[in-house]
């Protein structure tokens, strides 16, 4: 890559908070990037720097982690988190925009496409919890998140994370260690909650955007009878699997993770496809 697509960060007041995002490329289909439970934007700059090579890219800080804003009273619940991402983008006057979320991330673009549909037209879900009343417990432990978030706030360096993720970069893991003290607690709790109280299947008959849903090969996330039933409840679900990766998929194999998008936004991020099967369902 010659040259970097970063363009700027910036802060919107939108649904009565400030908002922070970092913006890459300007020009294309608009892509707003929503991270998981404990990643702030920044750490999803590697990613948005290949999309803005194609895309007009937002990578969104959600409320609570980041620069976005925090506090002892803020609504931390995934309405709130949903009713941001359409604030934003009727901010920005996006419109014909996808929406790309990563785990948690990708629970409040199900939450979105309910609730905020104006300007939605792509949807894709990557490896979202598929945990909710009544079902299977998402596997991470809410320690894993506390614990790692308590070290480095209080100034703890990367070897004091590594254990956390043993299989990442010295470079990735610098960067997470830099930032992960800008979640706020509270905010990690109430989404963590949220994974086994918010009933984000009974959310899915209400996107009718296309939507792909991609799928870590190694992990536990999503099954193959989980697929079956996202399937029966949104017929247009295209479905991918990254066989070479875990849950963050990205970071495990960020080519892959590219390749695996295929044209689905419009023009592919690579010009590859992901090792193993890319198939609608």
């Amino acid at each position: 890559m010659t040259g970097s697509t970063f363009l700027y960060g910036a802060n919107a007041r939108a649904n009565g908070i400030r908002q922070h995002y970092l913006r890459y490329g300007g020009k294309g289909r608009p892509v707003i990037l929503v991270p998981g439970i404990t990643s702030p934007a920044v750490t999803w700059g590697f990613v948005a720097e290949r999309f803005g090579r194609h895309f007009d890219t937002y990578v969104l800080d959600v409320r609570g982690r980041g620069l976005s804003e925090a506090s002892d009273t803020l609504d931390y619940g995934l309405d709130a988190c949903a009713d941001d991402v359409g604030a934003l983008s009727a901010a920005l006057g996006l419109q014909g925009y996808a929406l790309v979320g990563h785990s948690m991330g990708g629970r409040i673009g199900v939450r979105t496409a309910r609730r905020h549909p104006a300007g939605l037209e792509r949807l894709v879900l990557v490896d979202p919890p598929v945990s909710g009343p009544g079902r299977r417990a998402y596997p991470a432990k809410l320690d894993w998140y506390i614990d790692s978030i308590r070290l480095m706030r209080q100034g703890a360096g990367v070897e004091a994370l590594r254990p956390f993720s043993p299989t990442w970069t010295d470079a990735q893991l610098q960067l997470r260690s830099e930032w992960l003290h800008t979640c706020d607690e509270r905010a990690i709790v109430a989404s963590y909650d949220g994974f086994h109280q918010d009933d984000i299947h009974a959310d899915l008959p209400a996107v009718k955007v296309p939507t792909l849903l991609m799928v870590a090969g190694r992990g536990d996330v999503i099954r193959p009878e989980d697929i079956d039933e996202l399937q029966r409840l949104v017929p247009q679900l295209q479905t991918v699997h990254v066989p070479t990766a875990g849950h963050m998929i990205p970071w495990d194999d960020e080519a892959a993770f590219h390749a695996a998008f295929g044209d689905f936004l419009g023009e592919p991020l690579s010009a590859h496809r992901a090792q193993g099967d890319c198939h609608a369902r």
